[in-house]
């Protein structure tokens, strides 16, 4: 089924590319009016007309190929089988005894017991004196103020 899926993509894709050819090949409707006045249009290749009902045409049947090959494609691709869309699926599974670390293996969360000596540590000295209480007036300035 692979094998129609991707001669039906290349076909899609050529018929892409011709009808992108085909719209740039064709004139504009400006044209015409050069051609009313004997602009050459009669001695063209394709007749009288020129090339526009030719292109037209082939426009529209390729229109319909593309159209056509379209919902091939979708159909196609709507047949495929349910193929894993990770490689994460398509691992084989664990056993739970591994997902589990083991208790002996962990590391030990608990702080080690430390029976160190206190010793008196010095006070530090704050400098709570010289600061005044709060209730306290500041003591005055002696420059006199």
């Amino acid at each position: 089924m692979d094998t129609i899926q991707q001669v039906v993509l290349i076909a899609h894709t050529l018929i892409a590319v011709l009808i992108i050819v085909l719209v740039l090949l064709q004139r504009g409707k400006g044209a015409d009016a050069g051609a009313a006045f004997g602009a050459g249009a009669s001695g063209t290749v394709f007749g009288a007309r020129g090339s526009s009902s030719f292109f037209s045409r082939t426009t529209a049947i390729l229109a319909t190929a593309f159209f056509a090959s379209s919902l091939t494609l979708a159909y196609l691709s709507s047949q495929r089988t349910a193929a894993p869309t990770s490689l994460l699926e398509d691992a084989p599974a664990q056993e739970e005894s591994l997902m589990t670390p083991v208790e002996d293996e962990l590391p030990s969360t608990e702080l080690p017991s430390t029976d160190l000596p206190t010793t008196d540590l010095p006070s530090v000295d704050t400098g709570a004196e010289e600061l005044p209480a709060v209730d306290e007036e500041p003591p005055a300035e002696p420059n006199g103020q």
